[in-house]
C-alpha cells in the first residue's frame, strides 16, 4: 500500500497549523500509524538541531517528537532565518546556502522545489502517512508563481489540502470563503475540507457559521476546535507566540530583542510554578526587581546589541548588576556580555569592532564556520548532566572563560564573572533537564517542582485527545491520498 499524505494549510500565519499537525501526529501515532511531519519551507529564527548537524524549524522538531521520531532535516528542507527586514539566511536540507535578499529569493528559487520534493519522497518512503504543514496563506495570489510552501508544493507533490481558519482573530467565515474565492480552479479543487480553530465558548453558537462555510464552498467541515488551554506548555516557535508567564516569586526578565532567536531556553523555566517570566517589549524599561536578567540568543548579535542600547536596556542591566542581581547571556546574549565583538569579515553586518556590555572579561571574533551540533554536557564539577545544542557563529575567549561553568565533550564551555553573578554560554536548551534546572534556580534562592519533559509528553497526549474529540480524524484519513508514484 502506498504512503498517504495530506496538507494542512491556513488562512493566514499563526492560525495554529503547527500545533494541529503536532496533535494530529500524536493522535495518528496512538492509532498505530507510522506518521511523519513535513514542511517544505519555513521561516523562523528558532531552529532545532538534528542529529546529523543540520537545522530545521523548531515546530517540526516538536511534531517529530509527537510522532515518536528524532528530528531530521528532511522534515523541513528549506528554512529561512531572517537577518534583516529584507534578507534572510537560506538553509537547504539542513545546511546554510547563503544569505539572500527577499526580492532575489522570490525571483530565483532554483533547486528549492526539487530539494523539497526529494526530502518529501525520502521521508514518505519510511512511513504510513505524512502530515504536511503549509506556510502563511495560499490566498496570497501574488506569491503563487514559484510557490513551494503552499499550493505550489501541493500541486507538485499531488497531495490534497485541508484549510484551517482561526476564529479567535475574527472574520473566520470571510477568511475561509475569501480564500475559496481568490484561488484559481485547480488550487481550489485541491482543498477537500476545512476546520475552524481556537473557538472559545459554546460550540453550538457557530453551527450556522460552519454550515454557511460549507454551503458557500462545498467543502465538508472537519470540525470546530476549541481553544487548547495548555498550549503554552509546548515549545513556542514563533516570536509572536512568546509571552510573559505569571508564576511564583522567582522573577526572570527577558529583553525582547528585535532578532531574538532560539528562545526555547525559556520554555522549561516558564513551566516552573515558582518562576515568573517577564518579556519586556521595546519602549519599556527592564523592571528593577528581577532575580535574573536573561539575554537570549540573536540572529544578529551586533544589530541586537545596538537595539538593546537604543531601548536603554544596557543601563538597566548594568544597574541590575550593581544591585547584586544575576545576569545570564545565551549564545548571542553571551557575546553581548563581553568587552568587544570583532567582525572582520562583516558576517553580522558591516566589518568592524563594537564594544559589548563589559560584564564579562571576554572577547568574541565573528569568524570561522558556523557551529551546529547537539551537545551532551555537564556542570564543570561533573555533578549534573546538561543537554542542549549549539548553533552560532563566532568564538569567544578571555580571562573569564577560565571560570567556565560547563563542559561539553571534555572542553570547557561558557564564562563567569569573578563574583559568579554574570554567566554566559553558547549552549541552548540547557534548562531542559530537571536536575540542572533545579540546581540553577536554587542558586537564585528558588526551587524547581516539575518534570519538564514528562510535562511536554503529557501535553501532547492531551492535545491528541482534544483533536480526537473535536476534529473528524476519520474523515481526515479518508481525505488523505496515496502519494503519486510512491510505493512502499
Amino acid at each position: 500500500m502506498g504512503t498517504k499524505a495530506i496538507m494542512i494549510q491556513g488562512t493566514g500565519s499563526n492560525v495554529g497549523k503547527s500545533m494541529l499537525v503536532a496533535g494530529l501526529a500524536r493522535a495518528l501515532r496512538r492509532r498505530g500509524l507510522s506518521v511523519a511531519p513535513f514542511k517544505s519551507q519555513n521561516m523562523s529564527n528558532n531552529a532545532a538541531v538534528t542529529s546529523d548537524g543540520g537545522e530545521i524549524g523548531r515546530a517540526q522538531a516538536l511534531q517529530a517528537r509527537a510522532a515518536g521520531l528524532p528530528p531530521h532535516t528532511d522534515m523541513n528542507p528549506v528554512l529561512l532565518k531572517p537577518e534583516t527586514d529584507t534578507g534572510a539566511q537560506v538553509i537547504v536540507q539542513g545546511k546554510r546556502r547563503g544569505t539572500r535578499a527577499a526580492g532575489s529569493f522570490m525571483r530565483d528559487k532554483t533547486g528549492l522545489l526539487e530539494a523539497a520534493l526529494e526530502s518529501f519522497h525520502r521521508l514518505a518512503a519510511q512511513h504510513d502517512i505524512v502530515l504536511i504543514e503549509g506556510a502563511g496563506s495560499p490566498a496570497e495570489t501574488n506569491l503563487r508563481k514559484g510557490d513551494i510552501a503552499n499550493m505550489g508544493f501541493a500541486e507538485a507533490a499531488g497531495v490534497p489540502v485541508v484549510l484551517v481558519g482561526d476564529i479567535h482573530r475574527g472574520g473566520v467565515i470571510a477568511q475561509i470563503v475569501g480564500t475559496h474565492t481568490v484561488l484559481d480552479a485547480d488550487d481550489r479543487a485541491r482543498i477537500k475540507g476545512f476546520a475552524v480553530n481556537r473557538f472559545r465558548g459554546d460550540l453550538s453558537l457557530f453551527d450556522g457559521g460552519r454550515d454557511d462555510i460549507s454551503r458557500w464552498t462545498d467543502w465538508p467541515s472537519l470540525g470546530v476546535v476549541p481553544w487548547f488551554w495548555d498550549a503554552w506548555k509546548l515549545p513556542a516557535e514563533d516570536m509572536m507566540d512568546i509571552a510573559s508567564h505569571a508564576g511564583g516569586g522567582c522573577k526572570i526578565v527577558v529583553p525582547q530583542l528585535e532578532r531574538m532567536a532560539n528562545f526555547d531556553d525559556l520554555d522549561p523555566l516558564a513551566a516552573e510554578p515558582d518562576v515568573t517570566i517577564e518579556i519586556v517589549p521595546p519602549g519599556r524599561a527592564l523592571p528593577g526587581d528581577a532575580d535574573l536578567v536573561l539575554i537570549p540568543g540573536s540572529k544578529s548579535t551586533i544589530g541586537d546589541l545596538a537595539y538593546l542600547r537604543a531601548q536603554g536596556w544596557d543601563i538597566d542591566i548594568l544597574a541590575h548588576h550593581r544591585r547584586g542581581g544575576h545576569v545570564l547571556g545565551l549564545c548571542g546574549g553571551y557575546q553581548m556580555l563581553g568587552k568587544t565583538i570583532d567582525d572582520p569579515e562583516g558576517l553580522d553586518g558591516s566589518p568592524g569592532t563594537v564594544e559589548g556590555l563589559g560584564l564579562l572579561d571576554v572577547h568574541t571574533v565573528m569568524a570561522g564556520d558556523k557551529r551546529v551540533t547537539l551537545s551532551d554536557a555537564q556542570t564543570r564539577d561533573g555533578a549534573l548532566p546538561v543537554s542542549g545544542y549549539e548553533i552560532h557563529m563566532g568564538r569567544t575567549t578571555g580571562p573569564d572563560c577560565a571560570r567556565a561553568w560547563l563542559t561539553v565533550q571534555g572542553r570547557d564551555e561558557g564564562a563567569a564573572s569573578t563574583d559568579g553573578h554574570v554567566r554566559g554560554s553558547y549552549l541552548h536548551g540547557l534548562f531542559t533537564l530537571d536536575a540542572f534546572r533545579s540546581h540553577f534556580l536554587s542558586s537564585l534562592g528558588h526551587s524547581s517542582s516539575i518534570g519538564y519533559d514528562a510535562g511536554v509528553e503529557d501535553t501532547l497526549d492531551a492535545l491528541a485527545a482534544h483533536l480526537e474529540e473535536y476534529m473528524n480524524v476519520d474523515l481526515l484519513l479518508e481525505l488523505a491520498d496515496p502519494i503519486p508514484g510512491l510505493t512502499r
